[in-house]
């Protein structure tokens, strides 16, 4: 255990220390409506962390309480998350449905006790009677409804005799609470669906509020540990367990901040969406941010586990850079695996001055002298090298091959360009060299001078491979929709050349590409007849000169300030900021990430408020300031624009006129400039295109030119119709409504 302790593990020292609990019991408990990501792969490393730091025990349970969106394939998935990452839960699994009859038994006991009722009343008017921050709420007439009508109304709501919706069982707490969770939260709704395990055995089924704390306390649960957005939810919690008068010791809940990484979403209801749009080709899609996209890619559990502990415990919500995680798995893989040489663009070379075949001896670990490992590269006159190792008219500073530039092949001999061939239509397809036969390296006597070695394979062993090169998902740093995807997020490569030994000699099962990048061999698709790799992630990082002209802070310096990454603080809320907290997620619909970044920060907050009194579009108007507004706000202290401009820019997007996507771009020049978006927008032509009359031949042109996705598609491979939005949506630049491309595009494919 790090000498440096977070604030979760401070509270259970002092909690083991105080004598309140004898043993640590946490538990991890998802609900099983979709694949883990890497914000669970966190939760999991907390809650099994912990309670083996202090020799307990975590469960695994399934918050299985909605049987509309549940499934057995996601707690298998959950279940693969938590073994691969090298965790145990012991010999069961837990289910919330195994405390149905309890949970239901401590509803019956509520009622009797005065502190339940069945409740009649419908959505809207439940939401007008739950009253504002500042104002209290009224209770529904059926609050004063008699015990015994009550038990009456719940058994029948159990047997099944009411339609969905038209009762629910509330708790009767306090109308006019500060914290609006304690205004008569639901205890239970009405569910006429099948359940994955208990079948149809239910038509009633509790809320998490009521389920989780109860669930918690029947498993001898002491430390319930959360994400910051379920903090208001604790006095919840509390309130149940303790109005039930459960006897100690009795679980509490702590929070820490969730997980957030640039250019990735985490929320499951849009990784649903891309996997039911077949904008990916599945949960496990590589370059989905799940658990098993990861594994998938090439991601070894080591670089997940060494990436949550750099990112550490915190109370505050912040983002971490995806280059960190690039980083980790950077940082397992460099002294693990072999460094083989492949040819993903092949230009032929032919030796003039060679007969015959050899085998040249070759380190797979050449700067890790300890490690042993070697294999014989087969060497002929006919050889292939990436075609952008040649260049006959070469920029200042290029240093590989040129007609007047030789070159070493790595491990091999240095080569000397004597002719170009070139199709009828100027295209090199060939290169005539002279080889030196004594320059071979380790052994070089001839004398001549290279400042580069290129890798290469031998024409006629080399083996064809398919090589999936991976990319970030999404364009944007923060991602919103659909039209923030990365159309080239997934190129591939038919016909790459890898050196034998990679498949005949199966050393490992990830490689170094030399001068490419990391490898893997795809655990589905991959077969000695048809090797398939995934790209796992590039030498270095490509986006930082893509994304920014400014020094970009190294991640190894994040990995040195480790310790200080890790000690958070436990910061509540002081009452301005929870009255704010709960305006922006009770009352405008925020999500708790967002709110609790604006009811924290006072210039951010202000800003909102200014923008709001100009824009009734709570939601993107905290989106933009949250994520644009703030980056700008900490790296200038005076803004070119106002509020009023940023709410004109979010008008601009509701009404469609642009596209999210643009809508960053003006936001830009808004930055830089000053100028109001309208302005922007008319002077630089980005009004976003909605005719169908205009994007249908661009459909039509994008099909003509990809004959074969056409026929994939019409032969099954839906998952290709992600393939043609985001060609669509690059050939007009964003300008194109993804909405309505997505319609035009499936219409056409039928």
């Amino acid at each position: 255990m790090s000498e440096s302790k977070d604030f979760l593990r401070s509270i259970v020292e002092e909690d083991l220390k105080s004598g309140k609990y004898e043993e640590v019991i946490t538990r991890f408990p998802p609900e099983p409506n979709g694949f883990p990501h890497i914000g669970h792969a966190k939760s999991i490393c907390i809650n099994f962390g912990i309670a083996s730091d202090y020799k307990g025990h975590c469960n695994l349970r399934m918050d299985d309480t909605n049987p509309t969106k549940e499934d057995t394939k996601y707690v298998e998935a959950l279940k693969d998350a938590v073994q691969w990452l090298g965790f145990n839960w012991g010999e069961n699994v837990y289910f919330t449905s195994d405390y149905f009859p309890k949970i239901y038994d401590y509803a019956i006991q509520l009622i009797k006790m005065g502190k339940a009722y069945v409740d009649s009343i419908d959505e809207e008017q439940m939401r007008e009677f739950r009253g504002t921050v500042t104002e209290a709420g009224k209770r529904s007439e059926y609050a004063s409804r008699s015990i015994e009508e009550n038990l009456e109304l719940f058994e029948k709501m159990k047997n099944g005799e009411f339609k969905d919706g038209e009762h629910v069982l509330r708790a009767k707490i306090d109308m006019s609470a500060a914290n609006m969770k304690l205004r008569d939260p639901l205890l239970y709704r009405i569910r006429h669906a099948h359940h994955f395990r208990t079948e149809d055995e239910w038509s009633i089924y509790p809320m998490y509020d009521f389920a989780h704390c109860l669930s918690d306390y029947i498993e001898g649960v002491s430390h319930s540990i959360c994400t910051l957005e379920f903090e208001n939810n604790r006095d919840i919690y509390d309130w149940v367990l303790d109005t039930l008068g459960l006897e100690a010791p009795r679980p509490y809940q702590h929070e820490f901040a969730r997980l957030g990484i640039n250019y990735t979403v985490m929320s499951k209801r849009k990784l649903l969406e891309l996997v039911d749009g077949n904008y990916v080709s599945g949960w496990d899609d590589p370059r989905m941010p799940t658990i098993a996209g990861y594994k998938r890619r090439g991601y070894t559990k080591e670089s997940i586990l060494n990436f949550c502990d750099q990112i550490g415990i915190a109370k505050a919500n912040s983002m971490v850079d995806v280059a960190q995680l690039e980083f980790c798995i950077r940082d397992d893989l460099n002294t693990k695996v072999p460094r083989v040489l492949t040819v993903l663009d092949p230009l032929k070379v032919t030796i003039v001055n060679y007969e015959g075949t050899e085998e040249i001896d070759a380190p797979y670990y050449p700067h890790d002298v300890p490690k042993e490992g070697t294999r014989e590269i087969p060497f002929s006159n006919e050889l292939y090298i990436e075609r952008d190792d040649f260049n006959e008219n070469p920029p200042k500073g290029y240093f590989r091959l040129t007609p007047t530039q030789p070159v070493r092949l790595r491990h091999g001999f240095i080569i000397t360009c004597k002719e170009v061939i070139k199709d009828e239509n100027g295209k090199v397809v060939e290169l005539k060299v002279e080889y030196h036969p004594d320059s071979k390296s380790g052994n070089d006597t001839s004398g001549i001078k290279v400042k580069s070695a290129i890798q290469w394979v031998s024409a006629k062993e080399a083996i064809k491979a398919e090589v999936r090169v991976y990319d970030r998902l999404y364009a944007s740093e923060a991602p919103e929709g659909l039209e923030d995807l990365n159309p080239n997020s997934l190129t591939i490569i038919k016909d790459a050349l890898i050196e034998p030994a990679i498949v005949t000699e199966k050393i490992d099962e990830r490689f170094q590409f030399e001068r490419q990048g990391y490898f893997y061999a795809d655990p589905v698709d991959y077969t000695d007849e048809k090797p398939v790799f995934n790209k796992i992630v590039g030498l270095k990082d490509s986006w930082a000169k893509k994304t920014s002209d400014k020094p970009v802070e190294k991640v190894e310096q994040k990995k040195q300030a480790k310790n200080e990454q890790i000690v958070g603080t436990e910061v509540s809320m002081n009452s301005e900021q929870q009255i704010l907290f709960d305006k922006y997620t009770n009352e405008l619909g925020l999500n708790a990430e967002v709110g609790n970044i604006l009811a924290r920060d006072e210039k951010l907050s202000s800003f909102y408020k200014e923008g709001l009194s100009e824009l009734n579009s709570p939601i993107n108007l905290a989106n933009i300031i949250v994520t644009e507004v703030a980056r700008e706000l900490k790296e200038s202290n005076e803004l070119k624009f106002d509020a009023k401009q940023i709410a004109q820019l979010v008008k601009m997007i509701d009404d469609e006129i642009i596209s999210s996507k643009i809508a960053k771009q003006v936001f830009e020049d808004m930055a830089k400039t000053g100028e109001n978006p309208a302005q922007i927008v008319e002077n630089k032509g980005l009004i976003q295109i909605s005719d169908p009359s205009i994007i249908l031949p661009i459909i039509d042109e994008i099909m003509e030119k990809n004959p074969d996705n056409v026929s994939k598609f019409k032969e099954g491979n839906t998952k290709l119709l992600g393939f043609f939005v985001g060609q669509v949506l690059k050939s007009t630049q964003g300008k194109a409504n993804p909405k309505v491309v997505n319609q035009l595009v499936a219409q056409k494919l039928k």
